[in-house]
């Protein structure tokens, strides 16, 4: 080593313990001012009441406001934006939807904002479980015989889909089962239901939640669940995978997760994460979450990390596959 190197090495050192000494000391006092939380969405939304459950238990146990921030608008992008450009000190956070993080760096030519070098990943918060549903009336009674009724049909059946997710989820499906099944596009999943309901399409993939009364009421059956993290009320209602006799299919679910923008400390990303994780543990939260739709989840900063990555993996491919672009 160099004189020269001799002498910044442990002033280097020194910078580095330094800034970690900072993060520490600005975890210790954190939160004392409000902290902002971005949504996507309108008020009312699924994102939108997952923020406010966990805003509320954050101000109660805090001593500190978290004003929830609604910017609709621009598939997400609007939103992302603005908590990508913020502060990374931990009092902006951001509620992200898996388009946000995934399939937006697909649908666009470009992005004011990158989905995976822009943000710090705190952990996922929920996850909205879909189910592959048919009219009551006439509709097969299992996914084999669907399997069955297609593959005796090539192109004759149409399924539908309100949203990119479940557009994809069908392709997916479809795809693993060697199935001809048209795609017809709908504006949201209560479209989608009445397209169903009126003989538009002959299956749909949408939210167990706007599927489930319809099968109290006897008009839609639920042929399987896509994803097995599912709350107990769906306990009956097999799997797709299993349904299918797919072994190796994947859970696909619509899900949401908290991030903060890239270089805020992990310091504070830990203090963020145990609090969100010690939330979505309550009892009381996770009923009034699950009884919106929501089915609380949570993972580590890191494997909140290698999900997105694994997911954008998935979704990269099969966008490519169904050539979906926005522009």
């Amino acid at each position: 080593m160099t004189s020269a190197g001799r002498f910044l090495a442990p002033l280097v050192l020194a910078m580095l313990a330094g800034d970690i000494a900072a993060a520490e000391d600005a975890s210790a006092t954190f939160p004392n001012r409000p902290i902002r939380m971005i949504v996507p969405f309108p008020a009312g939304g699924p994102s939108d009441i997952v923020a406010r459950l966990i805003g509320q238990k954050m101000s109660e146990d805090w001593g500190q406001p978290v004003v929830i921030d609604n910017r609709p608008g621009g598939n997400t992008i609007i939103a992302a934006q603005a908590a990508a450009k913020a502060e990374p000190d931990g009092y902006t956070l951001f509620m992200a939807i898996d388009s946000t993080l995934v399939m937006n760096q697909y649908l666009y030519k470009s992005l004011p904002y990158d989905p995976l070098a822009d943000f710090a990943p705190i952990t996922l918060t929920a996850k909205t479980i879909s189910v592959l549903a048919v009219p009551a009336a006439g509709g097969p009674d299992t996914v084999k015989a669907l399997i069955a009724r297609a593959k005796a049909q090539p192109g004759k059946l149409n399924y539908g889909a309100g949203t990119i997710t479940a557009q994809l989820m069908g392709h997916l499906f479809h795809k693993a089962a060697g199935l001809d099944i048209v795609y017809v596009p709908f504006k949201g999943t209560p479209e989608t239901v009445n397209g169903l309901l009126t003989g538009s399409v002959e299956l749909i993939y949408a939210a167990n939640q706007i599927v489930a009364p319809l099968g109290a009421s006897g008009q839609v059956r639920a042929l399987a669940k896509l994803d097995r993290d599912a709350p107990p009320s769906m306990a009956a209602i097999p799997t797709l995978a299993e349904a299918a006799g797919l072994a190796d299919f994947d859970d696909i679910s619509v899900w949401l997760g908290l991030v903060a923008p890239k270089g805020t400390p992990r310091p504070i990303i830990d203090k963020i994460h145990k609090e969100v994780v010690k939330i979505l543990s309550d009892p009381a939260v996770r009923e009034k979450s699950e009884r919106t739709g929501n089915l609380p989840v949570t993972s580590s900063p890191e494997q909140f990390s290698t999900f997105i990555r694994k997911e954008a993996d998935r979704w990269g491919k099969m966008m490519k596959e169904t050539a979906i672009k926005v522009d």
